[in-house]
């Protein structure tokens, strides 16, 4: 399999997500606020777009490895996106705390920039910007597991049960980035280019379209709807 062939199988599986989300949007919200579905709907609209890049031969250069800067300049705007919605839905039913939302999304642009600088360096201060990076990704997922969910919890066992699967979810494959880069090309070489590139668009298509729908449709499945989000 090429890499153009992977990452036309991305963009196809973005696109697919993209108007599923825009139909549940615009025909079938069940209650779920507008902006639930319209975050779902930018995150792989603007990932497809980023790998589009990539699969015409762009969004690479080469400061000492090959830096695949697409992948950063996708997951810079869509996994504060996913944080945000995830955020949203632990806050389903109370309003949500600009504080928290506004130091995860802060936490995870420090956290891909750090990444970025990372895969461009060479020799070991690579490993300070990666270990960085990790710290900024343990605070995420401490304030995800504590604060958030504890709030989401207090509003009932049904939103409770909603927020731990997404939550899980994500967890699961977000941790599993900083994993690939650290085995890749990149890190120790463990996994070589292809596989890397493999990894980089079966995790992404499943933490962003898969999270999504693994989100909405908890949301969906609520008895009780909030009319929209409201924030303080």
């Amino acid at each position: 399999m090429t890499d153009t062939t992977l990452y036309t199988i991305y963009i196809v599986c973005m696109l697919l997500g993209a108007f599923l989300f825009l139909y549940w949007g615009l025909s079938d919200r069940r209650g779920v606020p507008r902006a639930e579905y319209l975050v779902a709907f930018l995150i792989p609209v603007w990932s497809a777009t980023a790998y589009f890049a990539l699969s015409t031969g762009q969004g690479t250069t080469e400061v000492g490895n090959t830096t695949h800067f697409a992948r950063y300049l996708d997951w810079i705007v869509t996994t504060p996106l996913l944080l945000f919605a995830l955020a949203s839905t632990a806050m389903y039913y109370i309003k949500k705390d600009r504080v928290i939302i506004g130091g995860l999304v802060l936490a995870d642009v420090f956290m891909i920039l750090t990444g970025l600088i990372a895969d461009l360096s060479t020799g070991s201060v690579r490993w300070v910007w990666y270990g960085l990076g990790v710290i900024a990704f343990l605070g995420i997922l401490w304030t995800l597991w504590g604060p958030l969910r504890q709030r989401a919890h207090s509003q009932g066992p049904e939103l409770a049960s909603v927020y731990n699967r997404a939550l899980s979810f994500l967890t699961i494959l977000w941790i599993a980035y900083p994993l690939i880069w650290a085995l890749g090309p990149t890190g120790i070489g463990a996994l070589g280019p292809f596989t890397e590139k493999l990894l980089f668009v079966v995790v992404p298509i499943l933490s962003k379209v898969g999270f999504s729908i693994v989100d909405l449709s908890g949301l969906r499945s609520l008895r009780q709807q909030p009319d929209e989000l409201a924030f303080e």
